[in-house]
């Protein structure tokens, strides 16, 4: 038996084939080894008692942080125990989320590439025979049987299942719960359900060149709710929408859950606030940080694009029936075939990202690369897909169509009515923690730079924010803005970034802190000599239930550690 020291050396991103199995209680660990031979299946298939040696390392889930004596920490990547599914925890109650019990799971192999690739179209783009399949497709997977793993419902309840807690992370000791939303597995996790969802519709279809469309609300041609989705006699329509968010109202991609009509120029907002939430070149800030076994996301986790658009249009096309159904709660928002092209163009964005300027590049950290999802293929088979896998959509054998980027060039701006602090009081400092029941505004100091010549950034941090993660919740966060309340434009530099909760779990209490790094809202605005800031809170929904616990600003070195987290 291997001792635990000599355990805890042994690299988890080994190629050997070396297997072994775990066994544990609260005072110990005892590991043992398996031979490949015992542990392989001849045709590569795993089940219950066959797992590779990579789901080994989530049963030493309760072991993350330990280190040996020359510091060395044991990790493991993230996959979920789709073996055990729960009944899952919605604000809707518990619902079944759970797919047909799955037996034996096959590993990915990559499709057989025949160029030209497939290429997934704009929405706004489409012609009427790729909208006719498109309705054909979708309408042959709900007339399927609901217990059957292609139907439309049950495809619907895998976004449930991996967002509203029906997974432990595997092996885990402390069942930890397995969620995609609020870290770095969003994007690859929305990639595989894209890819195995699409290939499914092509098989009913019949035609292996078809492609999901993406909705291309970053530019504008796409701003509005594409025309063919909001035909009561099409399959494509889903009558839980906003009513008042129809194909003629153009998208809010900051939408705040209340403001439906602004007074400024909606469509230069939406591109000013796509190139802040794109022009990020850290994958930690635009992909999320990558979480390690035993480790649950917190909202502060999530990447830029997740943060918003995202989450404001998954609200914005959601409704007011009790929990916000279909789009406004996870649970139920694949329930609605517009998801999918939202959610298609999130995949678009992604590729995006990795071409701009400054060469930004995916995480590099073997547990996020070797962390996996599982989901059923067109035929049927239980399918394990890694995150390394998704990170090329020509290996899996699409590609997007090519579409102008107008928010490329186009940079946030001061607001045209600026704070003076020379002509206005300044506000004065208030106490904490403090109920977000109406706006708040407090001088908040900066802390000196030390003249190291260390790169640092200017970071904003809210702290001990505690809220409801079932109910909808929108505030937000502005620099230097003492007036009233009034009608705000995401793409002004003061605007810094809001807080968007989409109603998720069962659990009525959360708490987390929130960071928005600041550094070119300072230089943008020039206030590098200002020694303090006017922060300010504006609650647009649900902020009679937040508490927030305080406000600092603090200096962060420009590279932190992928893995690191933030309090």
């Amino acid at each position: 038996m291997a001792s635990l020291s000599s355990l805890l050396l042994l690299s988890p991103y080994s190629q050997t084939k070396t297997k072994f199995s775990i066994s544990s209680n609260k005072r110990h660990v005892v590991v043992n080894y398996v031979s490949c031979k015992a542990a392989s299946s001849n045709n590569g298939e795993d089940s219950v008692s066959k797992f590779d040696r990579r789901e080994v390392l989530f049963g030493l889930g309760g072991l993350y942080g330990v280190g040996t004596a020359t510091g060395s920490v044991l990790a493991a990547p993230l996959t979920p125990d789709v073996f055990n599914c729960d009944m899952a925890q919605t604000p809707g109650g518990i619902k079944d989320c759970c797919p047909p019990r799955i037996g034996k799971i096959i590993h990915f192999v990559p499709p057989k590439i025949q160029q030209p690739y497939v290429r997934r179209p704009a929405a706004h783009l489409m012609n009427q025979t790729q909208i006719e399949e498109l309705e054909r497709g979708i309408q042959k997977l709900k007339q399927l049987d609901e217990d059957d793993p292609h139907s439309f419902s049950h495809q619907a309840k895998i976004h449930c299942a991996y967002c509203d807690y029906a997974y432990n992370q595997l092996g885990s000791i402390t069942e930890t719960r397995f969620e995609v939303h609020s870290n770095a597995l969003f994007f690859p996790f929305h990639r595989a359900y894209l890819y195995f969802f699409e290939r499914i519709l092509r098989h009913y279809i019949g035609n292996p060149d078809f492609a999901i469309p993406f909705w291309n609300w970053d530019s504008p041609p796409g701003m509005h709710m594409p025309e063919f989705y909001n035909r009561p006699s099409s399959s494509l329509y889903d009558n839980l929408r906003d009513p008042r968010h129809d194909p003629h109202k153009l998208i809010d991609l900051n939408y705040n859950g209340k403001t439906e009509d602004h007074s400024f120029d909606v469509v230069d907002c939406n591109l000013r606030w796509m190139n802040d939430r794109m022009k990020v070149q850290s994958p930690r800030s635009f992909l999320g940080r990558v979480l390690k076994a035993g480790e649950t996301p917190k909202p502060s986790d999530m990447g830029t694009i997740e943060q918003s658009p995202h989450n404001n249009i998954h609200d914005w096309v959601g409704t007011k029936t009790p929990h916000f159904e279909d789009m406004g709660s996870f649970y139920s928002a694949a329930l609605d075939p517009l998801f999918y092209a939202h959610h298609t163009n999130i995949d678009r964005l992604w590729n995006i990202w990795k071409t701009l300027d400054g060469n930004p590049k995916d995480h590099t950290d073997p547990d996020w690369l070797n962390s996996s999802f599982v989901f059923y293929d067109e035929n049927k088979n239980a399918v394990r897909i890694e995150v390394s896998d998704c990170l090329d959509t020509e290996k899996l054998g699409y590609v997007y169509q090519e579409v102008p980027l107008p928010w490329l060039l186009l940079n946030k701006i001061p607001s045209p009515n600026p704070w003076i602090r020379t002509e206005e009081p300044e506000p004065p400092i208030i106490n904490f923690p403090q109920t977000l029941n109406s706006d708040i505004t407090t001088m908040v100091d900066r802390p000196e730079e030390a003249g190291s010549g260390e790169e640092v950034d200017v970071v904003l941090v809210l702290e001990d924010v505690e809220y409801d993660p079932t109910t909808r919740v929108h505030f937000d966060v502005l620099v230097n803005v003492v007036d009233e309340a009034q009608d705000r434009c995401a793409a002004f530099l003061e605007f810094v970034g809001s807080f968007k909760n989409i109603p998720h779990g069962l659990h009525h209490h959360d708490k987390t802190s929130l960071r928005f790094v600041i550094t070119e809202v300072i230089q943008g605005l020039g206030l590098e000599r200002d020694k303090n800031l006017a922060v300010k809170i504006e609650p647009m929904v649900g902020g009679e239930g937040v508490t927030l616990g305080g406000i600092k600003i603090q200096l962060e070195p420009v590279f932190v550690p992928l893995s690191s987290s933030f309090t």
